[in-house]
């Protein structure tokens, strides 16, 4: 657990003509932000239009986008603070996070307690493409460790449709495993190391997050935020996620009935 500073380094203080240039230069060097999703990115906003959010923590934000959706709500009129948790921030993610004092990158697994504990109380929770790699804890006790500091859940990804409930992947057996998911460099061989440790997430490689562990259905994942105090407030179902059989491209917002009580 390790907040990354989120200060400038005093070479990039300087002012007038040499700071700008200096900025410039910096600007220009940058290598292009990752691609947003519309489907996130209309989640997002329509939550925060909706809530008038102020503050939100955005779990494994870093993967892929480079913590690009904790960036732009952060952008968002009204919006003082938000923080990003992950345990492989990229120097691009580190170096935009010192360009915007209120997005703060916060080192760690959003799985852990004492992450939750120093995040502390938030409008709203976002988890963009993460919770079907959720095990020990499992995607329904992550959600249960976050529901008490917010109000709200934002949350998209792949969801299951190839069974009435959620199933974990890795007991499909290889073959058909390796059908459901996509195809990647780290399911290959997977299944015989699944007990040897990974060194880099000090856990057998059959409950690292790396790769693809659940199937969560639309029923369950509704059944479950329910049963902790959420109602959805929105949703939205594109089809299939990259082609994938086994799984559809959704969004949802779920709140809390007070909150959803006096919202238009």
């Amino acid at each position: 657990m390790v907040p990354l500073d989120n200060d400038f380094d005093r070479v990039l203080r300087p002012r007038g003509p040499v700071g700008r240039r200096l900025r410039g230069r910096l600007a220009a060097s940058s290598p292009p932000a990752p691609p947003l999703d519309a489907l996130k990115l209309g989640a997002l906003d329509l939550a925060h239009r909706r809530f008038r959010l102020r503050s939100a923590v955005d779990l494994g934000a870093a993967w892929a986008v480079d913590a690009g959706y904790a960036f732009h709500l952060a952008g968002r009129d009204g919006v003082e603070s938000v923080i990003a948790v992950d345990e492989d921030f990229t120097p691009t993610a580190i170096e935009a996070a010192r360009r915007r004092p209120s997005v703060r990158l916060l080192s760690g697994n959003f799985g852990d307690p004492t992450i939750a504990a120093e995040v502390g109380k938030v409008d709203a929770v976002v988890m963009f493409d993460v919770l079907l790699h959720q095990v020990s804890p499992d995607w329904d006790e992550v959600l249960g460790l976050w529901a008490p500091s917010t109000s709200a859940f934002i949350l998209a990804g792949p969801w299951y449709t190839e069974s009435a409930t959620s199933v974990r992947l890795l007991d499909l057996g290889e073959e058909r495993y390796l059908q459901t998911v996509p195809t990647q460099a780290i399911h290959e061989g997977l299944f015989d190391r699944l007990e040897e440790i990974n060194p880099r997430r000090n856990r057998p490689w059959r409950d690292v997050h790396d790769i693809w562990q659940w199937g969560i259905t639309d029923k369950d994942l509704r059944r479950h935020l329910r049963s902790l105090g959420f109602e959805l407030a929105y949703f939205e179902q594109l089809g299939r996620w990259r082609s994938l059989p086994a799984f559809v491209s959704s969004a949802y917002v779920f709140a809390r009935p007070e909150l959803l009580a006096v919202t238009p």
